[in-house]
């Protein structure tokens, strides 16, 4: 990591979770960098502007009701002082130095990820996959045929986001979406929408997916990306994870810690 003491650390968890994760940094800072470490129950603003969406929706689905999942689209309120900022997920394991990163060209677009619509790679999706575009309103308005995205290592410049209004857009589908099913579960399908040509795309270099699903991805790819991501169901952390990706990261757990050993986690 160059210059560590420029880098700042936001984590952001429930409130159940919070103390663990916050002894854990206090016993193992993170070198020169600073963190910050918050519950999303600490948003009292988010409850107003988003708990009676979720009401509303009546679904235990985690995809529709967790909060930290749409926490995401409020990334301009939470953090009013930041111009720029890289979004990491709970599942990704940073290989390489991200600094080269901060000077990718946004082109005046609000969102840097890595597409996934190459039909040779198991990330394959189209917008058409995911979106019901049968309803008149997305039909008209969005490209059924039109590249996806990842979640998951994302560069935002939220001067941009705040300047084009994306929050309240994000909002605005939505609230569209409990009226009638636009979409398939997850927030994801949201995001395509709500930075629809917001998006410029990352070099494949930076962001490797798959490793939570998908048995066949190529060893040289996951080891030359700067950052893993282990989206799907197959955690590294859990038994029913890919065994030969589990070590990318195990490689990065202290399994002799005594917070460790108590929660029953070994090799």
């Amino acid at each position: 990591m160059q210059e560590p003491e420029k880098i700042g650390f936001h984590v952001v968890t429930d409130y159940l979770n919070l103390p663990a994760i916050s002894m854990w940094f206090l016993l193992n800072p993170p070198g020169k960098a600073t963190i910050h470490i918050q519950s999303v129950e600490s948003f009292d603003w988010l409850s107003t502007k988003y708990n009676s969406t979720l009401k509303e929706q009546k679904s235990y689905d985690p995809r529709y009701s967790s909060a930290l999942n749409h926490l995401r689209f409020y990334l301009p309120d939470i953090f009013p002082a930041l111009n720029k900022i890289v979004l990491l997920d709970h599942d990704v394991v940073v290989q390489r130095d991200l600094t080269g990163i901060w000077s990718v060209d946004m082109k005046g677009k609000v969102n840097a990820a890595v597409e996934t619509c190459l039909e040779s790679e198991a990330s394959f999706r189209t917008m058409r996959m995911f979106l019901n575009f049968s309803d008149p309103f997305l039909a008209k308005k969005f490209n059924a045929n039109a590249c996806t995205w990842a979640f998951g290592m994302n560069l935002f410049d939220l001067q941009q986001w705040r300047r084009k209004k994306l929050t309240m857009l994000y909002r605005n589908y939505l609230q569209l979406g409990l009226k009638r099913p636009l979409w398939k579960a997850g927030s994801l399908p949201l995001g395509w929408i709500t930075f629809y040509n917001q998006t410029v795309a990352l070099e494949r270099r930076w962001h490797a997916l798959g490793l939570g699903y998908h048995s066949g991805l190529r060893r040289a790819d996951i080891e030359r990306a700067a950052v893993i991501h282990y989206d799907g169901v197959m955690k590294p952390w859990l038994e029913i994870g890919i065994a030969k990706y589990k070590g990318y990261w195990s490689k990065h757990i202290q399994y002799d810690h005594p917070y460790l050993q108590r929660c029953n986690i070994h090799e």
